[in-house]
């Protein structure tokens, strides 16, 4: 089970409306974060070909405003890819539809899990990688990945030595 990160690129477009505006003209961050999410989600879908779930999103980062008239074009693909979860890239820039000028607004990272029928975690594919930039990608995915799961040891190491201290005490 291989596939390549081209494979896995899609592009999502929508134009925003008032009824996802605050009473400024601003886009709600929430409307924004569901469409990236969605992409992700198809993202990792088509890849696995399983059910996918999202599992963290990190580095969230709005870098302008987004008003009502405009396109907003989602661009999502796998940048790594580990045993059962896989980081999907995505990024939004946002196009003014009356002068034709596109800038980025934002991007994230999004770790999605792959689930089999019963709810277990599941193998994901192997990602083929072709370019400098895949290569690039793949490698700061890996980092990110290392980084969560000491974060998330500690977590559960602090946990842990907060139980026995409380039983000590007991």
């Amino acid at each position: 089970m291989e596939r390549l990160v081209s494979e896995s690129k899609l592009i999502i477009s929508e134009v925003m409306l008032p009824n996802q505006a605050n009473v400024a003209g601003n886009i709600h961050g929430g409307e924004i974060m569901k469409l990236m999410d969605l992409a992700a989600y198809a993202v990792a879908r088509r890849f696995a070909h399983t059910n996918v779930v999202t599992a963290r999103v990190d580095e969230l980062e709005f870098h302008l405003p987004i008003f009502i008239g405009d396109l907003v074009i989602c661009t999502a693909q796998v940048a790594y890819a580990g045993k059962s979860s896989m980081e999907i890239t995505v990024t939004v820039e946002v196009e003014d539809l009356e002068c034709s000028d596109r800038k980025k607004a934002l991007s994230a990272f999004f770790t999605m899990v792959s689930l089999d029928k019963k709810g277990k975690t599941n193998l994901v594919p192997k990602l083929i990688l072709n370019t400098p930039e895949e290569i690039a990608a793949f490698d700061e995915g890996e980092k990110r990945y290392e980084r969560y799961k000491a974060k998330r040891k500690q977590r559960t190491d602090n946990i842990t030595d907060k139980q026995v201290s409380k039983t000590a005490l007991t």
